[in-house]
């Protein structure tokens, strides 16, 4: 077992699905990770494992973070990967472990074996590994998922369109081609979210990716209150764009520009 990796508990779990998110670069809006944040409240997951932060993390630029305990005790949080279980209610066998986490800025290789050893120590055959990107889109239209996995039929089974970015990649894309070449079943969910709001988090972008993971494994979650998330979010993005002529005019034109394809 990788000497970065620690694990809290050693549960007995029945194939369960590892569902992973790395804050920054390849989480626009923040929503790949407020996604996996749903999984985590929605399961009411407890602690699994970790990965230890020193051998990945640029303190300077993920710096560790001060919280008072009972207004008195000083504790600090370091940044880290964290993984956590747990069962969905009602549909026998459907165990999930989530991993959320700062995508690491340093030695990358070392650090997908560390995900691969505790994909290895839980027995999970099935990885979902989710992120967001920023484009020309209308904000209003609903959020296009692209991606790609190691079976294509999975893609064209949830109506996702096939990814053909070529290009720089973040840990996702370096984790989907470790964990592929290591065996496992392999998909990769992408949204694709305005570039022009600044607003952070995108309800919507989550949420687009909550559908395709509950069709995927064929669940359901209770999204009533994401939705209503996702629905002030877009009130609020309206009369933004709609108190800014400049970029009123540019939604227009993706609009337009849509229209004509």
């Amino acid at each position: 077992m990788t000497g970065a990796l620690r694990f809290q508990v050693h549960p007995a779990l029945d194939d369960p699905v590892l569902v992973l998110a790395f804050g920054g670069w390849n989480d626009a809006s923040e929503a790949a990770s407020g996604a996996v944040s749903f999984v985590n409240r929605t399961l009411k997951s407890v602690e699994l494992a970790e990965i230890d932060p020193e051998e990945f993390y640029d303190f300077t630029v993920a710096r560790p973070i001060v919280r008072l305990e009972g207004g008195e005790h000083r504790r600090v949080e370091w940044p880290s990967t964290e993984f956590r279980f747990g069962q969905v209610e009602g549909v026998d066998g459907i165990e999930i472990v989530t991993g959320l986490g700062t995508e690491p800025h340093m030695r990358w290789r070392h650090f997908s074996e560390c995900v691969c050893a505790l994909a290895e120590g839980i027995g999970a055959q099935r990885v979902l590994l989710l992120g967001a990107y920023l484009a020309d889109v209308v904000y209003s239209r609903p959020v296009e998922v692209t991606g790609f996995a190691s079976d294509v039929s999975t893609l064209e089974q949830l109506g996702v369109e096939r990814s053909g970015y070529e290009g720089p990649t973040g840990i996702v894309g370096v984790l989907s081609d470790r964990l592929q070449r290591d065996g496992r079943e392999v998909l990769s969910l992408w949204a694709c979210l305005p570039h022009y709001l600044t607003a952070s988090p995108n309800p919507r972008g989550s949420l687009a990716l909550l559908e395709k993971i509950a069709q995927y494994l064929r669940i359901e979650f209770d999204t009533a209150d994401l939705q209503r998330e996702a629905e002030e979010f877009e009130e609020t993005v309206n009369e933004l764009v709609a108190g800014d002529p400049e970029l009123s005019e540019y939604v227009r034109e993706l609009k337009r520009r849509d229209f004509a394809q």
